[in-house]
């Protein structure tokens, strides 16, 4: 048992049945004694399945060029948008489930190397991480069902690496389109609530690279390609906490 307060995050969290057995249980006793959020979360759950339903039959369909927000990604590297655009624009892009279309035109190198994907990575943090509705495509409680989905649109098989050893947890992962074909978007959190992005795509150019460091803003992380797949790890804590799981990642890429 512990003493953590129960949020919200919590609450979807027991929906999407991602927590670990110890903290679900702790939910489910709280909900026994609180009918009135279990009622709530009881509609959470049916809105979840329709949802679901109701997405299906598009899942695989292209995604619609209206959903291409290059532009306001492009201003982004030339200025900060100011807080009240970024909140719209990621309402607009969680419209329909069909956010992963963001990063369509948001980096300017035209050869697809490691500098591309290491700003694609950086990018895919700074909409996603931040968002506490709808980070993910997919939870990761359908973790089979998303490597399987991922790697079908890659044309590559994708690792889906395990970093609960550096404590941390998958939360799920989505699909971001890039200028340089489809990439797949890994996301991770801790006790804390920090969380951490993995990217990957197959690499038009630095199909092989050694691991480099990179930020951008607030964002560390480490970028790297083996096998004609690159690799980029990011978040908001201190490069020499991120290399060591980056590391990891790599070690669990190469047993695929």
């Amino acid at each position: 048992m512990t003493n953590r307060p129960i949020t919200e995050d919590d609450l979807h969290a027991y929906v999407d049945g991602v927590l670990e057995s110890e903290r679900q249980a702790e939910i489910a006793t709280y909900l026994e004694g609180h009918p009135d959020v279990a009622k709530r979360i009881a509609g959470f759950a049916d809105q979840r399945e329709l949802l679901r339903k109701a997405l299906a039959p598009i899942a695989d369909e292209p995604l619609p060029p209206q959903l291409n927000l290059s532009r306001i990604i492009e201003g982004r590297q030339r200025r900060r948008l100011p807080f009240g655009w970024a909140v719209a624009a990621m309402l607009m892009l969680s419209i329909g489930g069909l956010s992963g279309w963001v990063m369509r035109g948001a980096v300017q190198d035209s050869s697809g190397g490691l500098a591309a994907l290491a700003q694609e990575a950086a990018y895919s943090y700074q909409v996603y991480a931040p968002d506490h509705v709808r980070p993910v495509e997919m939870r990761a409680t359908d973790s089979a069902q998303l490597v399987q989905w991922v790697s079908n649109r890659l044309h590559q098989p994708v690792k889906l690496p395990d970093l609960t050893t550096s404590g941390y947890r998958l939360m799920g992962g989505r699909l971001i389109a890039t200028s340089h074909g489809p990439a797949a978007m890994f996301m991770y959190d801790d006790d804390h609530g920090d969380r951490l992005v993995m990217l990957t795509r197959p690499m038009q150019s630095d199909q092989s690279a050694p691991m480099a460091s990179h930020s951008q803003d607030d964002v560390a992380g480490f970028a790297w390609a083996d096998g004609g797949m690159g690799y980029s790890l990011v978040g908001q804590v201190a490069a020499e906490s991120l290399k060591p799981i980056a590391n990891e990642v790599r070690r669990q890429a190469r047993t695929i």
